[in-house]
């Protein structure tokens, strides 16, 4: 696949690799315009919005579309030199993938000087960038009661505590009405027990119920956490209901904060640092902007032996070779295509096919496939070895690039990176999100400048200035790196500033519920 490192300003049309079919819209293009595209003209037949696909040479039905080298579908109809290409003329290439393992193997420049943000140092080892109290509810049915005891502490509640960020309830609609045993009910414990002992959360308020079936002992089960997180229980029916059971855990929640105050911050090596990588409303810039410059700041963590994880199985789909080509190890790749089965078996039992996505929003901002939004999902990873491949929720525990296996629905996907350590997530957005997680600061990138511009308060860094001329995918990589140290050590993202991410909380539901 082309990286992309800087474009002239003025440029019309942008060509991603050599023997493409396409090529990129850098503004709107209107008929009968003439472009120079290489060492000749093109002419515009059709209007052709900023951000879409226009036709650089004729093609057949059936013919393979190339965008960045690789094939982002078929011809479903005859396609002219200067026609814009899209969902009403381009469909999914069936054609089966070859998957080779371990056969790309890129050494990342080693770092000249260690660099340093300032987290907390947690007793099992690990390196926090928040220190939280969570109300963790183990069913829906204590959910509402978690947000009251929340609401308590909004505003001024906490200025006595400036070493405690929030208190947050982590509320969802699973806990009863499932097999223990199942897919389903192991998914939500391990993502409940992975929030539980989370490095950004530090006091942990276990409220329940008191009839579910995932009781609070199998999501504290012994030596789960680490031995410094303050944990303290609550049962709505031995409490004696909602009113009572919210004074006391306004008490306990108080108690928590006493004793977490305490936590101070220090320099830790970035290398301790988990970086979740995700992606919401995607254009036809992602793969271009935003992803390519996440991918670039991606690879200096873990060339400083620091962890980043990309996840969305659904949106990495046919562009999944990249990825087995560069596993450490076949095991590694082969785990992949495991997940790839998965889902695919997954969404034809349930009447869909993989080329359901991309979203309405996505085709309105230039992306027509699957494998044309998978090819620029995948550039977030940047060029690391791929070292790891996690199911949903799993603990994150080798360093260097990984990938966790989860739907591509921004909430649940990130729920599941939180739960398995992520301590900073990355959010490219290019159609615009107002998307936030806690306890894990989230990092808004926009890939193109008109959405900073519309939606700047809801985005930190505007990634499209590399597709206006004024910046290079290293340039905004290396500020997108500088964000996450700064982030890391405290500074607050703009979700945080608008105290969006509770609601953010959203565990992957698997399965019947009976």
């Amino acid at each position: 696949m082309s990286h992309i490192d800087s474009i002239t300003t003025g440029t019309s049309v942008l060509v991603m690799a050599e023997g493409d079919d396409v090529a990129v819209a850098l503004r709107d293009l209107q008929p009968e315009e003439t472009l120079p595209v290489g060492d000749g003209l093109l002419t515009v037949t059709t209007l052709i919005p900023s951000g879409h696909k226009i036709a650089l040479t004729d093609l057949d039905v059936g013919a393979t579309v190339h965008k960045y080298g690789q094939s982002i579908g078929v011809a479903t109809a005859p396609i002219s030199r200067g026609e814009q290409v899209h969902s009403h003329n381009i469909g999914m290439d069936l054609a089966a993938r070859t998957h080779e393992f371990g056969t790309v193997h890129t050494e990342l420049p080693v770092p000249t000087a260690r660099r340093t943000f300032d987290g907390y140092r947690r007793a099992d080892g690990r390196a926090g960038t928040r220190n939280y109290i969570a109300i963790l509810t183990t069913v829906n049915c204590s959910g509402t009661t978690a947000k009251l005891i929340a609401d308590r502490f909004r505003g001024g509640a906490l200025d006595g505590f400036e070493n405690v960020d929030g208190v947050i309830a982590l509320t969802h609609q699973s806990g009863c009405g499932l097999v223990l045993e199942s897919e389903g009910a192991q998914v939500l414990l391990r993502t409940l027990n992975g929030y539980a002992s989370h490095p950004n959360i530090a006091g942990v308020l276990m409220l329940s119920l008191g009839c579910e079936m995932t009781p609070t002992s199998l999501v504290l089960a012994e030596g789960a956490l680490p031995s410094d997180t303050v944990v303290e229980s609550l049962s709505i029916q031995e409490t004696g209901g909602m009113r009572n059971t919210v004074a006391a855990g306004v008490e306990k929640i108080l108690a928590l904060a006493e004793q977490i105050n305490n936590r101070h911050r220090e320099p830790i090596d970035i290398s301790e640092l988990v970086l979740g990588l995700n992606c919401g409303g995607s254009d036809g810039y992602s793969g271009i902007t935003a992803n390519p410059a996440l991918g670039w700041a991606s690879d200096v963590l873990v060339a400083h032996g620091g962890t980043s994880v990309l996840a969305e199985t659904p949106e990495i789909y046919g562009a999944e070779h990249l990825l087995t080509a560069r596993a450490t190890t076949p095991a590694v790749g082969h785990k992949l295509i495991d997940r790839i089965d998965w889902w695919e078996t997954y969404i034809h039992a349930n009447g869909g096919t993989m080329d359901n996505n991309p979203s309405p929003g996505n085709k309105a901002g230039g992306i027509s496939t699957i494998l044309e939004k998978s090819l620029g999902a995948v550039a977030k990873a940047g060029h690391a070895d791929l070292a790891a491949v996690y199911e949903y929720a799993e603990p994150i525990d080798t360093r260097g690039l990984g990938f966790m296996d989860t739907p591509g629905y921004d909430p649940v996907s990130v729920t599941g990176l939180v739960a398995g350590g992520a301590t900073v997530v990355v959010f490219t957005t290019g159609r615009g999100s107002v998307f936030g997680c806690k306890p894990t600061p989230s990092i808004k990138v926009g890939t193109n400048t008109e959405l900073f511009l519309r939606q700047g308060d809801d985005i930190d860094i505007d990634a499209g200035r590399i597709a206006d001329g004024n910046a290079t995918v290293d340039e905004v990589g290396a500020e997108i790196l500088e964000m996450i140290i700064a982030v890391a050590s405290g500074t607050q993202t703009v979700s945080e500033e608008f105290d969006v991410g509770q609601e953010e909380f959203v565990p992957w539901h698997i399965g019947a519920v009976t």
